[in-house]
């Protein structure tokens, strides 16, 4: 019983340690910012929307897992070196 949970406790203080390495950097938010946003439209891709939305992001990081915003707006997440740009919210409008 006891050698299980010491061994769980290791593998979690592991995954911990490995998270914390692997955080994705701001540069590497903004870059990924950028080219999700600039394949998504040629438009886009001409105003380099994703390059000047990148450039107005501010990085978050919560030690294992980091995130950008514009604003208010939560516009990518990132943890164990993968970065995730969110789709854009429809407008109020349109549901």
């Amino acid at each position: 019983m006891i050698r299980t949970l010491l061994q769980t406790i290791a593998a979690l203080a592991l995954l911990a340690i490995l998270a914390l390495a692997t955080n994705p950097s701001p540069e590497t938010h903004r870059e990924t910012i950028s080219q999700a946003l600039s394949s998504r439209s040629e438009l886009a891709s001409l105003l380099r929307l994703g390059r000047v939305t990148a450039f107005f992001s501010e990085y978050y990081s919560v030690g294992v897992a980091s995130y950008t915003k514009v604003g208010e707006r939560t516009v990518s997440v990132g943890a164990f070196g993968y970065v995730h740009v969110l789709d854009p919210e429809p407008p109020a409008g349109a549901r």
